[in-house]
């Protein structure tokens, strides 16, 4: 085998960089974007807890809205209970109230940080007005 210990030399660089990214980031979990949850509504209220439990809202609030908007628009239904049997009203303006601070743009922090951060595209403002001050 001519030149055997330039090619085994090669191969054993070329794997070495193309393992690199791995390697570097093996212990580096992305955890998202970081959420402030100090808007003014929130901390009035006396029971901090959104529409649904905290772990459901993060997992299933965009099936959440899609459900919002069919009962709304379809059906007409203008009222949601919670599994905890709490009423709400199906609107956005619901969730904005307590996830929005217009003084401190809070409103890009909920929506438009976390929808970047998972490189999705929300068609919510294509019906509703959007909020001031955020950016899509």
């Amino acid at each position: 085998m001519y030149n055997g210990r330039r090619i085994i030399a090669s191969l054993v660089i070329f794997v070495a960089i193309l393992t690199l990214p791995f390697f570097y980031n093996r212990d580096k979990a992305n955890k998202g974007p970081e959420i402030n949850l100090n808007t003014p509504s929130i901390q009035q209220l006396a029971v901090k807890q959104c529409i649904e439990p905290t772990e459901y809202m993060r997992a299933n609030h965009m099936q959440l809205l899609n459900q919002w908007r069919d009962a709304a628009v379809r059906y007409g239904k203008t009222e949601y209970i919670n599994s905890q049997g709490k009423s709400f009203k199906i609107s956005i303006q619901t969730c904005l109230n307590c996830h929005s601070d217009p003084a401190l743009n809070t409103s890009d922090q909920f929506c438009v940080s976390c929808h970047k951060y998972a490189a999705v595209k929300p068609n919510c403002w294509s019906c509703h007005f959007e909020p001031k001050g955020t950016t899509k």
